[in-house]
């Protein structure tokens, strides 16, 4: 059995470890390969999980899960192999996990991003958005404060505190720890200036730049649905799908036409997101939209976490909106249901519920503030937030660092509470994955015609919730191809009349169904008959094959009597 605990992150080697662990352990469950390479030349991992004794996995309706794009969200990561010890120790012992083993397949990445995770997680860390890569400029600033340092080396990067007769911040009077901002027109008390902890290069002594990292692409803007260029769209990339991390991931779902909806594990706010990014809910189809919330609504009943649209309700500026994403782009090129989970929230931790997930950034009541302390105090001990200490910067001279441990406990659960916060998400996918189509065989038979004649009747169905092509917007865009059926005759055999290979349309399933069954005209929609006529000497046997890129392949073989 794999040696894993929920209650740490695991770096490169080891999580390598672990999955060719599982992938040992379970060979009939699991098997593992290589998608591609980072950046820095490391094996991107994929899990592919099934019951390779029922098919395999390219003739079964899949479903795609991945974390860790973004460096420092390694709680994604923990999820994806949460998610992979679920499904192999609850095989056999869930009705639900067996059947979805038994019947699909799932493609797991844990680490998109193992260059810029491996940076998060070393011991003395640095937080990049993404890839280790230089963009959009190789060189290094050439002054300023470059942010997201550890410069004492414990571990954490923290806030520095530099007093300042001009400064914005001051402490709060009922608590010393807590840092607020002066009144606009307040004069005449002790403040401070707030840096991000980080040195400084080529400091004048007087003027301070903050400067991002070199490192400025962001992974989850590079994929091709809506790409904008850098002026427009930070962190973009010079191309859509640049990036070997992103373009790994467009590779494998466009040359897997089965995976039949997506989950993509990031962190933080404590939500499960939806398309689009960069445009309204009416853009949607109908159907398409009422799906999405239908979906969202099993995620808020077994997660605990709201479903809401990025558009409406998770901007980072209200003028503006983010593009590039894999979610929309798995939405609107490959027409697949796709989400993004945000883990964690420490507001809803220490009781604060209604609030606005990335406004409260903005702007929200010092009240919250005491709330997440407190509950810091309480429950986390105090080990969430740092008090002031005095520390000798080899630019700035006496400064205090402080403030909230906010990598690991604002990106990233506590790891106390690790285990308990991914622990849901299983249940959700499983069921995600079981709403997929699926063909079946419900019928196959053999009428006699006379001597050497027989009539072969064929008859499928889709017996998934949702219909073949999974989306209106597959439809819209053309996407799948409907269901192919194939016979093949031997050599004694010819066919007198149907086709050895006819494509069927598509079959609807049970989704977009009215709530009230006196209004139901659903007839049959979600099967279809073929038939032939064969020449052939009794006994000769007959393949027939039935195929659908989404949702499956049935094969069967009947008997000429």
């Amino acid at each position: 059995m794999p040696n894993v605990k929920f209650n740490r992150f695991y770096r490169y080697a080891e999580l390598t470890r672990i999955l060719k662990a599982y992938a040992k352990e379970y060979p009939h469950l699991i098997r593992l390969e290589s998608i591609g390479k980072s950046h820095e030349g490391r094996d991107v991992w994929l899990v592919t999980a099934t019951n390779l004794k029922s098919g395999n996995d390219a003739e079964k309706p899949a479903f795609w899960v991945d974390g860790n794009i973004h460096a420092s969200e390694v709680t994604a990561s923990a999820a994806a192999l949460y998610l992979i010890n679920s499904l192999v120790t609850r095989y056999k012992k869930n009705e639900n996990v067996t059947r979805a083993l038994d019947t699909r397949a799932f493609y797991i990445v844990p680490r998109v991003n193992p260059d810029g995770a491996e940076w998060a997680l070393a011991d003395k860390p640095k937080v990049i958005r993404s890839s280790t890569r230089p963009y959009p400029y190789d060189e290094d600033a050439l002054d300023g404060l470059m942010r997201g340092e550890d410069i004492d080396g414990d571990g954490r990067i923290l806030q520095m505190r530099i007093p300042d007769s001009n400064g914005t911040w001051k402490a709060h009077p009922d608590d010393p720890r807590l840092m607020v901002r002066r009144d606009p027109i307040e004069t005449g008390g002790k403040y401070f200036r707030i840096l991000p902890e980080g040195l400084l290069k080529n400091y004048d002594g007087i003027t301070i730049q903050v400067r991002d990292p070199k490192q400025g692409l962001d992974l989850n803007r590079n994929f091709p649905m809506g790409w904008r260029q850098e002026v427009d769209q930070p962190g973009a990339g010079p191309f859509p799908a640049s990036e070997p991390e992103a373009r790994n991931l467009v590779q494998f779902i466009i040359g897997h036409k089965n995976i039949t909806g997506t989950i993509s594990f990031h962190t933080m706010s404590g939500v499960l997101l939806r398309p689009y990014d960069d445009r309204s809910d009416d853009e949607f189809p109908t159907n398409d939209l009422w799906t999405f919330q239908k979906i969202g609504e099993k995620g808020t009943e077994i997660t605990g976490y709201p479903n809401i649209s990025v558009f409406h309700d998770f901007k980072y500026d209200p003028k503006q909106v983010t593009t590039g994403s894999f979610d929309g782009w798995a939405y609107e090129h490959v027409g697949i249901f796709s989400w993004t989970v945000e883990f964690w929230s420490p507001q809803r931790q220490a009781g604060i519920e209604k609030y606005k997930y990335i406004d409260w950034y903005r702007e929200h009541p010092v009240e919250d503030d005491f709330k997440i302390l407190k509950w810091n105090d309480e429950v986390l001990k105090g080990n969430g937030y740092v008090d002031w200490y005095s520390y000798k910067h080899p630019q700035l001279g006496k400064v205090e660092l402080g403030g909230w441990d906010f990598l690991n406990m604002w990106t990233n659960p506590p790891l106390e509470f690790l285990e308990k916060e991914i622990s849901p998400f299983p249940d959700w996918i499983v069921w995600h994955a079981l709403i997929s189509p699926k063909l079946g065989l419900r019928e196959s038979n053999v009428t006699s015609l006379g001597e050497d004649t027989f009539r072969i009747r064929l008859i499928v169905e889709n017996t998934g919730w949702l219909p073949t092509y999974v989306t209106k917007k597959a439809l819209e865009k053309k996407l799948t191809r409907g269901v192919i059926v194939e016979i093949s005759l031997p050599k004694n055999a010819t066919l007198q009349s149907g086709k050895e290979r006819e494509a069927l349309g598509e079959l609807e399933g049970r989704a977009y169904k009215p709530v009230n069954a006196n209004e139901s005209d659903e007839g049959t929609s979600d099967r279809v008959k073929v038939e032939w006529v064969v020449k052939a000497r009794k006994g000769t046997k007959v393949k027939l094959t039935v195929k659908h890129d989404r949702c499956g392949v049935v094969k069967t073989e009947v008997t000429l009597k």
